[in-house]
């Protein structure tokens, strides 16, 4: 049970924690301990957590409920839990300077670079660690830097530039652990997976322009982007806490405030199978906002979770069952209808890796590229994930066949173990395997059938999604970016230098009548034609990138 959820935690985040969660809370009633440690850590899930902790103290005085965290705002904690007592229990942790610009950055990237060189030029010996937010930033930096530090040559001692993003190699991502050589100074530059997630030593100064990535949720359209952000007080903490692990540390810094927004769909559902209905008066530490969770009363009521009475129907009850979002736990219940559910299960795995199944290095750009497309087939980038998966599988689960195909082996075994998790879901839900034996059209369908939400229509004018009319681009990487069919379906909206639709497939917009008729209207889908509408000159993959 513990390697179970524990995995699944990993891979499907938040909702996985309060399973998790409630599994311990379970445990600790019979206990009498309960402790939750990194309780900075917020997110909607452990709120939620909290919200179900408190309640059961209330009616357990005698359970013990303790509340950890070395950078936590234990006035707001102690109000919540009832005025709990706080206590503070010195650390080993070494002083930390804090230094801040006097505005804020307009290019933070050139900031981060220019004060890397002044640390390394100025300061006494010790490691430079940089946040920012993904790979092409980060990738972009390090470029920045050994592009410099070749220009200066033998005017500065020897900088080690050295990357950690979670679609690196793991042989490259070891590389930051090793020993920095005598004479010479290191500078990793990271996401925030080395907030908490690792502790590389040697580490005194910090670079911290403010910003990461964040799923944010637009109430007024209904629609999740992942999108850059200035990051929470807590994380900004947790990045200084980096400096002074090992001596007294410097931490230079860049940032405003930061505000979370998030779907809460997973949430209703998990809330309602554990039979709290009365969601209004949940015990939110931050309520969301009332909008909010209305839209995701909806959504679920449009995807069949919830009848009209706000209640969880018999479709609900076993989408919950899925620790996955709602509109992925219908696709994959809609497989069972389309006897698509092998290969549905094995694009659901595929695509919880988080796009980080292709490797892309910057000094092989053509070479990656053209295995990818070597990968690409009709239907759109689900069908391309599914093609990866069903060489990878006819290859033994080969490590040499991923590295001569650009493909992160760690990703594709991740994806390997979801889906074995999920296969096993699904026998105790009673839904049959079977196969669609080559027919992309079910498997599109099932597809449609949990994101029909996420419809585009292509226009005069570009794509646009089919109920907001907001203006949507297919993603410079997908197999569909030059074919550009009239009617897609899209996984998730993300953010870079426009708002790009990730893993795109073609659709014909009669499925959606088919598929969700309580949703769409033929006057919401009347379409002049159904061929495809020639693609406007543009502008390169790499310039829309």
């Amino acid at each position: 049970m513990g390697a179970f959820t524990g995995y699944l935690c990993n891979v499907y985040g938040g909702i996985c924690q309060v399973f998790m969660g409630i599994f311990v809370v379970c445990l600790s009633v019979f206990m009498g301990v309960l402790m939750i440690d990194e309780a900075h850590e917020r997110t909607l899930h452990t709120d939620i957590l909290f919200g179900l902790i408190k309640d059961i103290a209330r009616f357990r005085p005698e359970l013990k409920v303790l509340i950890a965290s070395a950078t936590l705002d234990t006035q707001k904690f102690s109000t919540f839990f009832d005025e709990a007592p706080i206590f503070r229990i010195p650390g080993r942790r070494f002083p930390v300077d804090i230094y801040y610009t006097k505005a804020p950055e307009a290019d933070y990237l050139e900031a981060a670079v220019v004060s890397v060189l002044q640390i390394h030029v100025t300061q006494a010996p010790g490691d430079i660690l940089v946040f920012l937010t993904g790979q092409e930033e980060i990738e972009t930096t390090c470029e920045m830097l050994q592009d410099r530090c070749r220009r200066l040559g033998s005017k500065i001692a020897e900088l080690l530039v050295l990357p950690i993003y979670a679609n690196l190699p793991s042989d490259m991502q070891a590389k930051i652990f090793l020993p920095t050589p005598p004479g010479a100074r290191k500078v990793v530059v990271a996401t925030n997976i080395a907030e908490t997630s690792l502790t590389i030593d040697g580490i005194i100064y910090v670079i911290d322009p403010g910003f990461c990535k964040q799923k944010s949720y637009n109430a007024r359209t209904g629609m999740e982007s992942l999108i850059v952000m200035p990051c929470s007080r807590a994380s900004a903490n947790q990045r200084a806490g980096r400096a002074g692990r090992v001596s007294a540390g410097r931490c230079f810094r860049l940032y405003t405030a930061w505000i979370q927004r998030t779907n809460l769909g997973n949430v209703v559902l998990l809330l309602k199978s554990l039979g709290i209905n009365d969601l209004i008066h949940f015990d939110f530490m931050d309520p969301p906002p009332h909008e909010t969770l209305v839209l995701a009363l909806e959504q679920l009521y449009a995807l069949g979770a919830l009848n009209h009475l706000g209640e969880l129907t018999k479709l609900g009850r076993r989408m919950a069952e899925l620790p996955v979002d709602p509109m992925l736990s219908k696709m994959i219940l809609a497989s069972e209808k389309y006897q698509c559910s092998e290969e549905i299960l094995t694009i659901a795995a595929m695509l919880s890796v988080n796009n980080a199944i292709f490797y892309r290095p910057k000094d092989k750009v053509v070479h990656a590229d053209n295995a990818r497309m070597n990968f690409f087939v009709p239907g759109g980038d689900h069908m391309v994930l599914l093609n990866v998966y069903t060489q990878w599988v006819e290859c033994g689960y080969s490590t040499q066949w991923c590295y001569e195909n650009f493909i992160q082996y760690r990703s594709m075994r991740r994806a390997r173990d979801v889906r074995e998790q999920l296969e096993g879901l699904l026998e105790r839900i009673e839904v049959e395997l079977r196969s669609a034996a080559g027919d992309t059209v079910l498997v599109r369908k099932a597809v449609t059938a949990g994101f029909f939400y996420h419809t585009a229509r292509l226009t005069r004018s570009g794509y646009k999604t089919v109920k907001h009319q907001q203006g949507v681009f297919v993603h410079p990487n997908s197999s569909l970016f030059e074919t550009q069919p009239r009617w897609l379906i899209y996984h998730e909206l993300v953010f870079t230098t426009k708002e790009f639709m990730r893993q795109v497939i073609e659709i014909d917009s009669a499925w959606l009548l088919e598929v969700a008729p309580h949703y769409y209207r033929s006057r919401d889908l009347e379409d002049a034609g159904s061929k495809k509408m020639p693609r406007k000159p543009g502008k390169s993959r790499e310039d829309l990138g």
